[in-house]
């Protein structure tokens, strides 16, 4: 009795396809807006797979240019809701899927628009898996976790050391302002690193990928926006002590030294050894006598 074959893969993009959706439309990949797409098939499989992504779920994706990870995660999740830039890849998107994807085009829900003015979305996402345009990687991370709640985990491709600072823990050289205000929303992890082959045009580093898991904010009374003013103001001078590098944000360096004792921090301790809650303590300390 033979036994029987299991379905092949859905079919992903290969180099030959993406150059020949580039040209049909006209398009380069530009500097301007971090465009670098995918080619490598096996590359959006690892990603959809370390994503984690359940049947149940709706996908959000930032960037999607030519669909190469949108194929992916139409395979994986209930939804997907694509943001997109450029209104040429946006126009042409829908299509794409139509012709690879035509049983999951019902599925599939686009918003032309830049992924930093975006406050509201179609469908409630719980998942964001998105590869990042460089420049904008941590200010689009940190205005989709504080805009939708609903996003519960996440798996986002980056420049590598952008993943490492998003990833990094206090006492880590690499933790600073991305590393701190990411935690106010989630834990982060460094999930792997990729290549530079696997993309056209190829980038000159590495890319890195970091997995999050939504938790709650510490608890205080401050609000987000009193915390991430202390974060600035920590980092703004990293290498001097806290006492110093707040004297400005809380009117004087006695005042400074004040908030950090009351929240049981060493004044001369600097930003880079404390975490999410110190700094709401502290944001905390100071507003109990504002």
């Amino acid at each position: 009795m033979t036994e029987p074959t299991a379905a092949a893969p859905a079919p992903l993009f290969g180099a030959s396809d993406i150059r020949r959706l580039a040209e049909e439309i006209g398009i380069r990949p530009t500097k301007t807006l971090g465009q670098n797409f995918v080619i490598d098939g096996n590359t959006i499989r690892r990603i959809v797979s370390v994503a984690s992504i359940g049947t149940d779920e709706t996908v959000l994706e930032v960037g999607p240019g030519l669909g190469s990870l949108t194929l992916g995660l139409l395979d994986a999740a209930k939804a997907v809701v694509a943001v997109e830039i450029d209104p040429v890849l946006a126009a042409k998107l829908p299509e794409t899927v139509r012709a690879w994807r035509p049983e999951a085009a019902d599925s599939f829900h686009l918003v032309q628009a830049d992924a930093m003015k975006v406050t509201s979305l179609p469908v409630a996402p719980t998942a964001l898996v998105a590869n990042l345009p460089y420049n904008v990687a941590v200010p689009v991370v940190l205005h989709l976790l504080q805009h939708f709640p609903s996003l519960q985990h996440g798996l986002v491709m980056v420049q590598d050391e952008v993943a490492d600072r998003l990833a990094a823990g206090p006492g880590s050289k690499t933790y600073g302002v991305p590393s701190v205000k990411a935690a106010w929303y989630s834990s982060m992890r460094k999930a792997g690193v990729i290549g530079m082959n696997v993309f056209w045009p190829a980038p000159k580093i590495h890319s890195g990928l970091v997995a999050f898991t939504r938790r709650e904010a510490p608890v205080t009374t401050a609000t987000r926006e009193q915390v991430f003013a202390v974060i600035d103001a920590a980092f703004a001078q990293r290498r001097k002590t806290l006492r110093a590098a707040l004297a400005g944000w809380a009117g004087g360096a006695a005042e400074a030294e004040r908030c950090l004792v009351s929240a049981g921090v060493d004044p001369t301790a600097r930003g880079e050894v404390i975490d999410i809650s110190a700094f709401a303590r502290i944001a905390e300390a100071r507003e109990a006598t504002a």
